[in-house]
C-alpha cells in the first residue's frame, strides 16, 4: 500500500484572467478548501503582487484553471521555486490538467488526505545565442521552436549534439521538445509521442524540403545546439511566447533544466494513455466558438 503524501496547508489558485469562468470556479475552490481548514488564496494568473508570492515560496501547492495555455504559464511561474501544480480544465483544451470542472468537488478532498501522487516534468534551458554571445536563459517546459519568420520560404538549420554536427535541414523550423511537449507542436509536426515520466529530448523538423524528415530522440545529457543559415528572418519562441528573432549565425543552445515541473496527479500512470486516445478521438475545439483569448 501507497504511503499518503503530506496534504499541503496553504495553497494558492489562479485562474486566467481572460476566462470569466475561471476566476469564478477559482472562488469557489477557495471557498471550498476553506471550509475544510485549508489556508487559501484566490485571483488572477497576471496579478503580479500574487505571482510574487509564489516566487517567494510562500504556498504548497498552485491550483490552475484554465486550459493546457493556463498550465504552461502557471508552470513556469512555480518550477523554479519546487512548488507543484495541479490543474482544474475550463479552458478548450487538457493534455496538462488533471480535473475538469464537473469533477474537483469529488476528487479534491483526496488532495487533503495526501491520496495523490507527484508526477516529475522533465524540464529544459535554452540559452539564445546572438552574434556570439550567450544572451537569454528561458526555462523549458513544452518545447523550443526555431523557424522561419514571416516570410513564407524554408531556411536552413544546422543541428548540432555536444558540439559535433549531426545533420542539416531546408524546412519551415525545427523543435527541440520535451516530453511534455511531444503532445504540442512536436505531434502535429508528425512526431511520436513520448510517456511523460521519461527523460529525452526530441528533435523534430517542420515541413523539411529535401532533408530527413524523421524525429530524432537524444539523451537527457545531450547538449543540442540549434544554428540557422537565412538570408531573411528566423525566430526562435519558447513555450510559444513572443519570439526572438534571430539573424544568419545565431542559434540557441538547448539542455536539460536541473528543474522539474512537478505535478499532482490522482489516477494512475496509464491516465495518460486513456487521455491521449481521447483527445486524439475527438479534439474539443471543433464546432466550438473561438473567443480570441489563448487559454
Amino acid at each position: 500500500m501507497t504511503k499518503p503524501l503530506t496534504p499541503p496547508k496553504k495553497i494558492a489558485i489562479m485562474g486566467h484572467p481572460d476566462i470569466p469562468e475561471a476566476l469564478k470556479v477559482a472562488k469557489n475552490v477557495r471557498q471550498f478548501l476553506e471550509t475544510r481548514g485549508v489556508e487559501a488564496q484566490a485571483g488572477s494568473l497576471y496579478d503580479e503582487g500574487f505571482r510574487d508570492t509564489i516566487q517567494k515560496n510562500e504556498f504548497d501547492l498552485l491550483i490552475a484553471l484554465g486550459g493546457d495555455g493556463t498550465m504552461l504559464r502557471a508552470g513556469h511561474l512555480c518550477a523554479p521555486v519546487d512548488v507543484p501544480l495541479l490543474g482544474i480544465n475550463v479552458g478548450h483544451f487538457g493534455f496538462l490538467v488533471e480535473l475538469n470542472r464537473k469533477e474537483w468537488r469529488n476528487i479534491l478532498p483526496r488532495l487533503l488526505t495526501g491520496d495523490f501522487r507527484y508526477e516529475e516534468r522533465m524540464m529544459l534551458k535554452a540559452h539564445c545565442v546572438r552574434d556570439g554571445e550567450e544572451e537569454t536563459i528561458s526555462d523549458v517546459i513544452n518545447d523550443v521552436v526555431v523557424a522561419r519568420g514571416q516570410y513564407v520560404r524554408p531556411i536552413e538549420v544546422e543541428a548540432f549534439l555536444d558540439g559535433s554536427f549531426i545533420t542539416g535541414y531546408v524546412a519551415d523550423g525545427l523543435i527541440a521538445a520535451t516530453p511534455t511537449g511531444s503532445t504540442a507542436y512536436a505531434l502535429a509536426a508528425g512526431g511520436p509521442i513520448l510517456p511523460p515520466e521519461i527523460r529525452n529530448i526530441l528533435l523534430m523538423p517542420v515541413a523539411p524540403h529535401l532533408s530527413i524528415d524523421r524525429a530524432v530522440v537524444l539523451s537527457e545529457g545531450a547538449s543540442v545546439f540549434i544554428r540557422v543559415k537565412t538570408k531573411h528572418e528566423a525566430v526562435v519562441s519558447v513555450d510559444g511566447k513572443e519570439p526572438v528573432h534571430l539573424s544568419s549565425g545565431d542559434g540557441v543552445r538547448i539542455i536539460a533544466h536541473e528543474k522539474s515541473l512537478k505535478m499532482v496527479r490522482f489516477e494512475d500512470p496509464g491516465y495518460f494513455y486513456r487521455h491521449l486516445t481521447m483527445h486524439m478521438e475527438q479534439n474539443p475545439l471543433f464546432g466550438k466558438r473561438i473567443n480570441g483569448h489563448s487559454d
